[in-house]
């Protein structure tokens, strides 16, 4: 348990821009980009970040898998309320036609000299599994909770640690 509680601590203490992947990997689109262009990434993704551009990467928004639903669904559908125009006006029959039309604005971030346990923070508080990193106001990656999964399993055998669990929710042990 002594090895595991290392791992933790190191793996706490790790700079996200050590561990995030390379920006060009992340799914991004223009903020002019059409919105099929959109949809097209969230077959295969849970998001797509919004950008002012590809050249100088300014973060505008996110779009999100569930997002869809107000853009696939008619603007009579969306329950108005007041202040609450937005989701009519993300439809695609309700006129949206560009991603910088249907993008969420205010996206969730961390520094890229944040810690991985700044980030499960964050996440935990605002109860989200991916943040953009940015540096200033440029996207420069993005990390999810399947991300720092994968680095403390890393960590776990790089460090000569294997971890095992057998049955439905214990842990056998450390080997």
């Amino acid at each position: 348990m002594e090895d595991i509680g290392k791992a933790l601590q190191h793996f706490h203490e790790l700079k996200l821009k050590q561990i995030m992947p390379a920006a060009s990997s992340i799914p991004v689109v223009e903020a002019d980009s059409p919105v099929i262009n959109v949809l097209k990434i969230l077959r295969t993704r849970h998001h797509v970040w919004v950008v002012e551009d590809r050249k100088s990467m300014k973060l505008c928004g996110v779009i999100r898998y569930l997002d869809t639903m107000d853009i696939l669904l008619p603007p009579e559908s969306h329950k108005f309320r007041l202040g609450m125009t937005s989701a009519v006006m993300k439809s695609l029959l309700g006129g949206a036609q560009k991603a910088g039309e249907i993008m969420e604005r205010n996206v969730l971030t961390v520094e890229e000299d944040a810690t991985v346990l700044d980030a499960l923070i964050k996440m935990k508080r605002y109860k989200t599994q991916v943040l953009a990193i940015v540096k200033g106001d440029t996207l420069v990656g993005e990390i999810s909770l399947r991300i720092l999964i994968d680095e403390l399993l890393r960590l776990l055998r790089v460090g000569g640690t294997s971890w095992s669990q057998h049955g439905s929710s214990s842990q056998s042990g450390l080997h």
